[in-house]
């Protein structure tokens, strides 16, 4: 049975996926100064027949040859082939974590216009047509970002982060911050759900991204949970190149 390894090499983390005949069977995730050596690892315990790298950051410059070495590379560019038409209209700029998410969400869910919203260093909101067609989407600061503009952009307010739990209501400085900052952007992903559905019929929302645990309970709107979506979009492509 096929086995293949999806490599997704974030601002912050590396985060791996072993998947054999199309289901996930392990998962791995690193920081980005373990991941070179991780990832060989990994490689040398699975022997995948086939292997894709995407990258929103600067992998170290020997990743591609050493894959090459051990598997078939798909290096994830603006022109590797996919399942479905990308229509940003700067193509050389896009993430391909993001293009990678509108695949998977095309994939999974081919007869709905689909909303994928990634809550990590960066939200991003990715829209793909019913009929698979990219349109591109939104792009705010995520949860940590938000936490250092208020103490960097300000003289007094403190650094804080989202640990202590969150309360509609502020009691002090710490706490008014931690809970604007995540209720706020609950709101805001709330927000763009609605705005979404209200235009597109047949709307589905995927919800995934490392910072997916803390904002899927304050949701009203039912949405998809998935925190190994990106890694499954992979895949999708992955299967699209080498077969």
């Amino acid at each position: 049975m096929a086995i293949h390894l999806c490599i997704d090499w974030g601002n912050t983390r590396v985060k791996l996926g072993v998947f054999q005949e199309n289901k996930l069977v392990q998962d791995f995730n690193f920081p980005e100064t373990e991941g070179l050596t991780a990832i060989m690892d990994v490689v040398q315990q699975v022997r995948p027949e086939a292997a894709i790298l995407a990258s929103v950051a600067h992998h170290p410059e020997e990743l591609p040859a050493l894959l090459r070495q051990e598997t078939r590379l798909v290096l994830l560019a603006p022109d590797t082939p996919v399942p479905v038409i990308n229509a940003y209209q700067s193509p050389e700029t896009l993430g391909m974590d993001r293009l990678a998410l509108a695949v998977g969400a095309h994939t999974l869910f081919p007869q709905k216009n689909n909303l994928v919203i990634s809550l990590g260093t960066a939200v991003t909101y990715n829209f793909i047509q019913k009929g698979g067609t990219f349109r591109g989407g939104n792009i705010t600061p995520g949860l940590r970002l938000r936490f250092r503009a208020l103490h960097e952009f300000t003289d007094k307010l403190p650094l804080v982060d989202e640990k202590g739990g969150s309360m509609l209501l502020g009691y002090d400085t710490a706490s008014a911050i931690r809970n604007g900052v995540i209720w706020g952007m609950a709101a805001e992903v709330e927000g763009m759900l609605n705005y979404y559905r209200s235009q597109y019929p047949d709307f589905n929302a995927v919800l995934t991204g490392g910072d997916l645990g803390l904002f899927a309970d304050k949701l009203k709107n039912q949405i998809f949970a998935d925190s190994h979506f990106l890694l499954k979009g992979l895949n999708s492509i992955l299967n699209y190149n080498v077969r």
